[in-house]
């Protein structure tokens, strides 16, 4: 698998659920999570695209928190 930047993820996730009102210490327990099992849902493929990682983040997202993972899905969209 080829590597990303994970900590530029999280900078954004943990910006986005300040945002929505998520409490700091819930909010970094599950992006931890989050990003923990899109890795390992990514680990097999040899390469991953910009789309396949962001499927994968809010897939994996959406077990956590609809409002963050809505907020990360629509990211480029909202004005």
């Amino acid at each position: 698998m080829k590597d990303f930047d994970e900590t530029e993820i999280i900078k954004d996730l943990k910006i986005d659920a300040r945002a929505v009102g998520i409490p700091e210490g819930a909010a970094e327990s599950f992006i931890e999570r989050t990003m923990k099992d899109a890795k390992k849902s990514l680990k097999n493929r040899s390469v991953i695209t910009e789309k396949d990682l962001s499927r994968v983040i809010l897939k994996e997202l959406k077990k956590y928190n609809a409002d963050l993972a809505y907020v990360y899905e629509n990211r480029d969209k909202i004005i």
